[in-house]
């Protein structure tokens, strides 16, 4: 049996694994104008990408599987959440292997 809030669980689980990482590199959240500016570009394109798969029936998604609070009434909240949380998840992914590699790394 699916929940209504399974897509958020597992975003939230991602964004949790995650958070340790903030402390192995040179953080993420810590730099939040950055964070910013890194994410809303990959938000707005596929944001919109989505809203016209949707429009034109190429994509959509099965009501129990989403809360049903929608965006525009075409995109569900957590679609956009997809695309905040899962591009933080990679950034503080790669922080934190650069981080530990340029450690590991001779220089040059």
């Amino acid at each position: 049996m699916r929940s209504q809030y399974e897509y958020l669980a597992v975003l939230g689980v991602c964004l949790l694994i995650t958070m340790p990482l903030e402390w192995m590199g040179r953080g993420v959240y810590r730099r939040g104008s950055e964070l910013l500016r890194a994410v809303t570009p990959v938000l707005a394109v596929l944001v919109v990408w989505d809203v016209i798969a949707i429009m034109r029936g190429h994509w959509s998604f099965h009501p129990e599987a989403t809360t049903g609070v929608e965006i525009g009434g075409v995109l569900p909240i957590e679609e956009v959440l997809f695309f905040v949380a899962i591009p933080i998840c990679a950034l503080l992914t790669y922080e934190a292997v650069r981080e530990r590699s340029e450690r590991w790394l001779p220089n040059g």
